[in-house]
């Protein structure tokens, strides 16, 4: 990878004590056999929904005549069902048939998983075109952000990432030394920095995330063909390893209906449900 002077990806393993397709270990055969159905049932749908089939806003057909289509129980659907609402494709009203959000590709962050993961997980074929990497001083906001000394270096890398062929998304990524140094080295048409990094003994384990809608610059219209000014939506994230330490800072930039977020939450693991479960 060329790097130029200048001036001022996330995976996650699976949980220890499952199995196969996040069953309990020492699960039974049925067992592991129910949590393969209900996940191929919504594999299936999920590409039904993203290809278009039931349309904009369309309904899913009802449970019953999903569980004869696919020959299984209503249970297994539910089950299938709930994944896809997790995953922000499907909504439900009580009383009526499952309603479609939409058909941009949904990324959860129920998990910490890297561009390219999430992509193969989706069925697309990921890709990275280097735009620059350059090494330069840090500024006082990334010293902040990466834990870093006044006169510290930064990697910045620019890559335009794209799915199945297609430009989605700008990926600018702040790395500290140890980090970049690697980084630097890379052939330019590496797809996942992650599993290299990984290979390195640099793992990516823990992740804040904001969200927000910004105005395309030069080089976003430049990368992804669109038009200067217009709407993008930005991912700001700052990734850390097992013990702490910042290995990233990163912004991607997502042409608009090419991705879309879900986020899980719990009252059961909210401060004030802790709290209300103490004072009763």
């Amino acid at each position: 990878m060329a790097l130029k002077s200048g001036r001022p990806d996330a995976d996650s393993e699976g949980a220890s004590g499952t199995g196969p397709e996040g069953t309990p270990a020492g699960a039974s055969g049925a067992e592991r056999g129910a949590g393969s159905l209900y996940r191929k049932v919504a594999a299936d749908l999920r590409e039904a929904i993203t290809t278009g089939a039931f349309g904009e806003a369309g309904r899913l057909p009802a449970e019953g005549a999903l569980a004869e289509q696919y020959g299984v129980s209503r249970g297994t659907v539910r089950q299938a069902l709930a994944v896809l609402r997790s995953d922000g494709l499907v909504t439900s009203r009580r009383g009526t048939r499952r309603v479609v959000l939409g058909t941009a590709r949904v990324q959860s962050f129920s998990e910490l998983l890297s561009f390219t993961r999430w992509a193969y997980s989706m069925g697309e074929e990921p890709g990275g075109i280097l735009d620059s990497m350059v090494r330069r001083p840090a500024d006082a906001a990334e010293r902040e952000q990466l834990r870093l000394e006044p006169g510290d270096e930064v990697y910045v890398m620019v890559r335009l990432r794209t799915l199945s062929g297609t430009p989605v998304m700008v990926e600018r990524t702040i790395y500290p030394p140890r980090v970049g140094e690697i980084v630097a080295e890379l052939p330019p048409d590496v797809v996942s920095h992650t599993e290299v990094l990984r290979e390195h003994g640099i793992l990516f384990t823990d992740a804040d995330h904001t969200i927000d809608i910004v105005a395309a610059n030069g080089d976003d219209a430049r990368l992804l063909g669109c038009r200067r000014g217009g709407p993008l939506l930005r991912e700001r994230r700052r990734t850390t390893d097992p013990t702490g330490t910042p290995v990233e800072w990163s912004q991607d930039r997502y042409l608009p209906g090419t991705v879309a977020f879900s986020v899980h939450n719990s009252l059961a693991t909210s401060a004030l449900s802790r709290h209300a479960r103490e004072v009763d």
